[in-house]
């Protein structure tokens, strides 16, 4: 099959990179030119799994304005939900009869992406894997080869031959995929994951094992977890895990899983960028008030991560 990963940051290079070694024909755009530059300098990108076996990949890579290929099976957007929009402006001419996969953190960019694609050609799953853009042209894959899983659903919840020819190559990249019928309740399952660990994770910022080895550390994911979990009952959302099954989820990724790992929310603030928490912690707190709900913890919580950001920024600047 031949991809088309716009957004070559950590997720998207994770992705781009296992599936071309994999057997697949990768293209990755790219609209940050500091690293689009570095990766055309050296000629691909160097990679390193778990600190070890620094090594370069050779990558195509374009910005979007150069970038006029029509013939991949699928656009894979792997971008930060403020990011999208104008991305897909800058990628207009060349989405045509592709189909559009994605696994963005947060919600919002589903509706974004179907103002370009038809209902039935959007596939969109989250990813139980940790991946770290060091700096320009330089990505550390976190964990051991095949670790980690991804959840993936089609819109329509009719899963069609591509979308079987994708979990197919999904599967050899070692990505562990699996392909549920259920749209809104897989994707929502990983921001309820995100709200707990990337927020916390980011606002003390501590890695996800230090999170979980505080002793008050489940109580404080369980008072995120139902409150999310209030929010999708109201709107109609059956979630994919139970409860309990949501916070033996976080338990297992920040103690077994990657409890070295800072998230990716972490990652951003310590980098001065935009963090990402008005799509995760904040989205609940938007749909819970369509619901005449107020989302009070995710609610404080999104403004304590404001602060942190705000207070880190004012910092550096002095």
């Amino acid at each position: 099959m031949k991809f088309t990963v716009v957004g070559a940051g950590a997720m998207g290079l994770r992705f781009g990179v296992l599936l071309q070694e994999a057997g697949n024909e990768v293209d990755f755009v790219e609209g940050w030119l500091p690293h689009y530059n570095k990766m055309k300098e050296q000629g691909g990108v160097y990679v390193t799994r778990e600190h070890k076996n620094r090594h370069l990949v050779p990558v195509n890579v374009y910005t979007p304005e150069e970038y006029n290929a029509t013939d991949a099976d699928f656009v894979f957007f792997e971008l930060k939900q403020m990011q999208l929009d104008d991305m897909l402006k800058r990628c207009e001419h060349f989405l045509k009869d592709q189909y559009a996969m994605t696994a963005m953190n947060g919600m919002g960019h589903v509706e974004k992406l179907l103002k370009y694609f038809p209902e039935e050609k959007v596939v969109a799953g989250t990813a139980l894997v940790a991946t770290i853009l060091t700096k320009p042209g330089e990505v550390e894959f976190v964990g051991e080869r095949g670790m980690g899983t991804t959840n993936w659903a089609n819109y329509t919840e009719k899963p069609d031959e591509k979308t079987q020819e994708l979990m197919a190559e999904l599967k050899k990249a070692n990505f562990n995929p699996s392909l549920k019928d259920d749209f809104m309740g897989t994707l929502m399952a990983k921001v309820v994951f995100n709200s707990v660990v990337n927020t916390l994770c980011t606002m003390f910022e501590i890695t996800m094992g230090e999170y979980a080895a505080f002793d008050k550390a489940d109580e404080l994911s369980r008072q995120l977890i139902d409150e999310a979990y209030d929010v999708c009952e109201r709107a109609g959302v059956q979630l994919v895990n139970t409860r309990a099954e949501e916070l033996e989820s976080v338990n297992y990724v920040s103690k077994v899983g990657c409890p070295h790992h800072y998230p990716s929310m972490y990652q951003d603030m310590s980098h001065n960028r935009p963090v990402e928490v008005d799509y995760i912690n904040g989205y609940f707190v938007k749909l819970g008030r369509q619901y005449n709900y107020e989302a009070q913890t995710h609610n404080f919580v999104t403004n304590l991560v404001h602060l942190a950001e705000t207070t880190r920024q004012n910092r550096s600047v002095k």
